[in-house]
C-alpha cells in the first residue's frame, strides 16, 4: 500500500498558499496526486427574518460563498502551478450544516487527507468540522500538520500512541506507508495492563506485526506522571526526537454525527509534530 491520492480542504484565504505548499511537499515526496477542495461556506441561517427576506438573503449569502470559493481556487492554483506535482482543484459551495457530507464525499476517495493542525489562526469550528468529517464520515486517515516546515527527510522517527484499541489499530494500518519510510517507531503505552487478551506482553503483538513490515518497533511503557495521557505522549515524542505521532481518533455521537472526543481534542491541541490519525 502507498499513498497515491492526497486531499487537502481549504476554507481560509490567509493560509491557502501555505497549506497547498505543504501538501505539495508531501505529494512530491510520495509521487502522489494532490486533490485540492476549495470550500465557500455559507454560514447564514435563513428563517429568522421578515417575510420575503429569506430568498434574497439566501441568494446573497450563496453568491458571497461562491465568490470566496473561486478566490480560494485562484490562490490554490497559483501555488500549485509553482509546484512540480500532479494536482487538480475544485470549488464547492456548502452550508455549514451539510459541510460533513461534502467533505466526507471527497475524503472517501483519498488515501490521506492533509490538513493544518487546528491551532491558532487555523482553529475554529469550520476547521474542526472538516477534520471530523474526514475522519468519522469519510473514514479516511488524516495527517494534521503544524506551522513548522516539514523536515527534508520526513518522517525520520515515529511514535505510536498505543492502547490496543481498534481505533489505534486502524491508525497504525493507515500509517504503514509512513512508518515504512521512517523505518522505526516507538510503541508508546501509558500504564498498560500486564497482559492482553492474547496473553502477550504489552505491545508485543503490534511489535511483531510491524517487524514483518520491515519496521523496527521499540516498546515504551510510560508512567502517567502528568494529569493527562496527551501530556505524557507529547513529552515522549519530544524525548524520542520524533517527527510523527500516530494515534487513533476517538469520538462520540452528536445526534447522527460523530465529533472528536475530549482526549483526541487534547492531543490535537497540544501536538507540535505532524499527527496522523484514523478512526
Amino acid at each position: 500500500m502507498s499513498y497515491r491520492t492526497l486531499l487537502t480542504v481549504i476554507h481560509q484565504s490567509a493560509s491557502c498558499k501555505a497549506q497547498v505548499s505543504k501538501a505539495s511537499q508531501l505529494a512530491r515526496k510520495l509521487d502522489a496526486h494532490l486533490d485540492i477542495l476549495c470550500l465557500g461556506i455559507d454560514e447564514v441561517q435563513v428563517g429568522y427574518y421578515f417575510a420575503g427576506a429569506d430568498a434574497v438573503l439566501q441568494q446573497t449569502s450563496i453568491a458571497m460563498a461562491r465568490e470566496k470559493a473561486e478566490a480560494l481556487q485562484a490562490l490554490a492554483e497559483e501555488q500549485a502551478q509553482a509546484e512540480a506535482i500532479r494536482w487538480s482543484a475544485t470549488t464547492l459551495v456548502t452550508q455549514f450544516g451539510v459541510l460533513t457530507d461534502v467533505v466526507a464525499r471527497a475524503a472517501m476517495f483519498a488515501d490521506l487527507v492533509v490538513l493544518p493542525l487546528p491551532q491558532g489562526d487555523h482553529g475554529g469550528d469550520e476547521a474542526v468540522a472538516i477534520i471530523e468529517a474526514a475522519l468519522f464520515s469519510g473514514q479516511s486517515a488524516v495527517l494534521l500538520l503544524p506551522d513548522a516546515d516539514l523536515p527534508t527527510e520526513f518522517p525520520r522517527r515515529a511514535v505510536i500512541g498505543w492502547n490496543s484499541g481498534m481505533e489505534a489499530m486502524t491508525a497504525v494500518r493507515a500509517a504503514l506507508p509512513a512508518l515504512k519510510m521512517a523505518g522505526s517507531a516507538s510503541v508508546a503505552m501509558v500504564e498498560p495492563p500486564a497482559r492482553s487478551l492474547t496473553q502477550t506482553g504489552p505491545g508485543e503483538a503490534l511489535s511483531t506485526m510491524l517487524d514483518r513490515h520491515g519496521i523496527k518497533a521499540e516498546i515504551s511503557l510510560l508512567v502517567k506522571t502528568k494529569p493527562r495521557v496527551s501530556d505524557v505522549l507529547m513529552e515522549h515524542v519530544q524525548d524520542q526526537q520524533a517527527d510523527l505521532l500516530v494515534a487513533g481518533a476517538y469520538g462520540h455521537s452528536r445526534f447522527r454525527e460523530a465529533i472528536l472526543g475530549g482526549a483526541t481534542r487534547e492531543l490535537i491541541a497540544k501536538a507540535k509534530v505532524p499527527l496522523l490519525m484514523a478512526h
